[in-house]
Parts: structure tokens; sequence; C-alpha cells
């Protein structure tokens, strides 16, 4: 129980910084002249059938945000010792996601939780997975203070940048301004939100090509989009998630807390934000701590119903799923990878 408070304690602290850090955002938004905004571009590829993106009003798309932000996103001074990027721990090859459990930090600092694709996460509606950050340009301060992450500071990560002439220029062509909290934070989420995966095997399917999917594969959609497996309960829609909080039985005790880390709620205890299905079969190791490493684990883990916990998702109970099912689920789960998503040339 004192492991349990001193770590609230510590979330708490973090949480206060955290939202200091976004006032530094908010703050001095005064008129800026940029680049014309661009309404079409090749640095933003929406998929076929997936809605458009919307981006605030005061970080419309733009080529030279996109630049900077891709900039930004690659470059190891957003930590204190310039050792890791956002990249380090969302890998482009892998769907922007980590292939470690949990992603040390800088001088090696253990990770606290598994790295999430960043696959399409301009659509969800709020960040981290308990859910506490609401924008995509706020959720960008919370690796570069965490101790365990970046462990550096935003204002002066922003005098780093102003000591180099090209971000300077960078800044102005995008953001009519020197390099400061609002730049930064803007255009990393204008870079993070053309992260758009809509071409898996399904996707062609859903799209018209009938042949796109392998037998395995359709019993696999018939098994998870049916009521014996109710899969859809928390993962539906173009992006395969309902953006809930469920605690899926994983544990019968739990170290970390989950959402009540932002709601200080004991009915939140252990619950995470449901993640994306898409590209699976290389974000692995899986769960909010990695503690998973196969497809073939997972389907076992909701196979058996989980473990006995008292905020478990109701919707978690035994399937009785048989050895073929099981090998169906895999094989549709796997079909849901965009390998083009993963290779393409805008990531280099």
């Amino acid at each position: 129980m004192k492991r349990h408070n001193r770590y609230i304690k510590l979330r708490m602290k973090q949480s206060t910084l955290c939202a200091l850090l976004f006032l530094l955002v908010l703050i001095g938004c005064e008129k800026f002249r940029v680049e014309e905004i661009n309404t079409t571009s090749n640095k933003l590829v929406i998929p076929e059938g997936f809605p458009d993106v919307d981006f605030p009003e005061d970080n419309a798309f733009s080529n030279a945000r996109w630049e900077l932000g891709k900039r930004l996103f690659f470059d190891p001074i957003l930590s204190i010792d310039s050792s890791i990027s956002c990249g380090s721990c969302h890998k482009p090859n892998i769907a922007f996601s980590d292939d470690m459990p949990l992603s040390p930090g800088v001088y090696n600092r253990p990770g606290v939780r598994n790295s999430s694709t960043l696959a399409n996460v301009a659509y969800h509606p709020y960040f981290l997975r308990e859910g506490s950050v609401p924008t995509l340009e706020m959720q960008v301060l919370v690796p570069i203070q965490e101790h365990n992450e970046f462990n550096h500071n935003i204002v002066t990560i922003a005098q780093q940048l102003n000591w180099q002439s090209s971000y300077v220029t960078q800044s102005q062509e995008a953001y009519g301004r020197n390099p400061d909290a609002f730049v930064i934070t803007r255009a990393l989420a204008t870079f993070q939100r053309t992260l758009l995966s809509g071409n898996s095997l399904y996707d062609q399917y859903l799209n018209g090509n009938n042949s796109a999917l392998s037998e395995d594969q359709k019993r696999g959609l018939d098994l998870f989009f049916g009521s014996k497996t109710n899969c859809t309960d928390c993962h539906n829609g173009f992006n395969f998630t309902e953006y809930t909080f469920e605690n899926n039985g994983l544990y019968e005790t739990y170290t970390d807390i989950g959402r009540m880390r932002f709601t200080n709620d004991s009915a939140d205890f252990a619950r995470f934000k449901t993640p994306t299905l898409r590209n699976i079969e290389f974000t692995g190791p899986y769960m909010h701590d990695g503690s998973m490493v196969t497809l073939e684990e997972i389907i076992e883990h909701y196979d058996s119903g989980g473990k006995a916990f008292p905020n478990k998702s109701l919707e978690i109970t035994p399937l009785g799923l048989s050895a073929q099912e099981k090998s169906d689920l895999v094989a549709f789960l796997k079909s849901l990878s965009d390998p083009s998503f993963m290779s393409d040339s805008r990531w280099e």
C-alpha cells in the first residue's frame, strides 16, 4: 500500500508539472505569417473510406509545418541527453511502435508502459493509455517532461532550437515565429496526424477486392464480427477501437493504476484505453506492459476469459474456441497489416 501511495503522489506531481507546461503552449498565440496553407498535399494521404482529418484552427496543415514536425519527431534534441527521439520508441518500420515491452528512456531509465502504435492517431479523441490528454498538441509535453522518458523542459528545448539557424528558418516558414513551445507542439502534432494506415488486405477486401482475403482470414473475419467472440464490443469502427477504457483480466493484481492516474476514481483502477488492432502483427509485444509476445497468446487469453479482477469488463468471458477458430482469428488479425504504411518513403 505504501508503494501504491508513493506511486500516486509521484504521478500527481508529474501531472501538475505537465499542466504548467500546457499553459506555456496556450499563451502567446499572436497572429503570424506563414506559407499558404495547403488543402491538398502528398504529405497528407487519407486512405479510401477513411474520414477527413480534423486540424485545429490554430494548426491547419501545411507542408512547412509537416517538414518541421517530421524533423523534430526524429531529432534526439527533445531528450535531455540527446540520446532518444520520438522515433526511438515509435519506429516507422514497425508501424510507429516499439518491439520492446517497455521502451527505455534517457540514461537507460526503465520504461513504464508499452509504446503504442501511432498509426491513425489523428482520429483518437484523447491520448495516453489513461486518456488524460485531450489533444496531440498537448500530448508531446508528457514524454518531454517524464523522468523515465525525455526528462527535459520544452522551454530549454526551444532555446536549443533557436541556436540552430535552420530550425529558426523552418519555424518562421511554418508559423511565422521563432521556435517556442507553441511551434514545437504544433509541428509535431501536424506530422503525427499524417500517420494514416488503411491499405491492409482487409481494407482491400472491404473496398471490393473479394480475393484479397484467404479462406481462413474470411472465417476469422466472421468470428471477429460475430456474436461468439464479441470482439467488436471493444474493437469496432474503421480503426478497430471504441477508445473506451477497459480492464481485460490480464492480472489479479496490478502495479499500474491505469485510468485512475487521471480520474483518481477507484472504479478506473487498472482500466486502459482500448488500442487499435491495425498493424497488430507488427506492434508486439502487447498489452499496456508488453507482457504478451504473440497473437496466439492474446487469443488464448481472451478464450480463457481472463483472470478474476473487480474492474474486469463484463464482456470478457470464456469463449470456448476450437483450435481452428483460434488459428482463423490470428489469420484475420494479420490481414489488418499494412506493409505500405511501414515502408512509406515519407518517413525516410
